[in-house]
């Protein structure tokens, strides 16, 4: 019960961190806050977009954006060809010449020239640049989790410590009570059980009248015997 209110209150700290959060003067037009008129996110546009030809079946997804010294797109990379993404040739495309639609929030990507045989007789658009190797790619995310836990845990500690206090406070005020009648409960439960254990088991009263013997058949009178029958002499001549 006392980790749940701990835990109760750690979760109340951390809503209240921000407001711990000290004044800071944000620059000017360095940062976007929302998204403006007109404006559109590569990932939810172009990155990842199906493209579909002049007929309306898809030919390929879009890979990746070409820009150009000043920042700027000017084309991407489409992914043409193959299975699950193998034997798959990737093709550059200009910008421009992408059809961009969006219909009540649907956006359709098409490109009406890219019919089967123009893609076939593409070749393979041409990288100036090795693409990251995976240890490079390790490198570098080994290096930004370093850098994001530059805070150490103590600093987020102390920093979050009064917060951490207070929200302890106000949640045994509210708690406490609850808590010693949960307590006083248990204690009740307890003792009503230990003496029900302790009483000792009744034991049957003897029986008061006795059991009468049990009586037996007399055995039959034997019969007399019978004398054997005589026979008498023979009469004299």
């Amino acid at each position: 019960m006392q980790k749940g209110v701990l835990a109760l209150a750690a979760v109340a700290a951390f809503w209240t961190l921000p407001a711990l959060a000290q004044t800071v003067t944000i620059p000017q037009d360095v940062f976007l806050t929302t998204q403006g008129e007109g404006q559109y996110l590569a990932k939810d546009l172009l990155l990842g977009a199906k493209v579909h030809n002049a007929e309306g079946q898809i030919i390929g997804d879009i890979e990746d954006l070409i820009l150009n010294a000043d920042n700027q797109v000017q084309g991407v990379v489409m992914g043409v060809g193959g299975f699950a993404g193998f034997g798959e040739k990737r093709v550059g495309i200009s910008l421009a010449a992408l059809q961009i639609k969006n219909d009540n929030g649907i956006v359709t990507v098409s490109l009406p020239q890219a019919t089967k045989e123009v893609l076939d007789a593409l070749a393979p658009f041409e990288r100036k640049q090795p693409a990251k190797s995976l240890v490079d790619r390790a490198i570098e995310k080994a290096k930004e989790l370093s850098d994001k836990g530059s805070v150490t845990a103590k600093e987020a500690y102390d920093k979050a410590k009064p917060a951490l206090e207070k929200a302890y406070e106000d949640v045994k005020t509210q708690a406490g009570p609850a808590l010693e009648k949960a307590q006083e409960a248990t204690k009740d439960a307890y003792e009503a059980a230990k003496k029900a254990l302790e009483k000792p088991a009744e034991t049957p009263a003897p029986a008061t009248e006795a059991t009468p013997p049990a009586t037996t058949t007399p055995p039959a009178e034997k019969a007399p015997e019978t004398p054997p029958a005589t026979t008498p002499p023979p009469a004299a001549p």
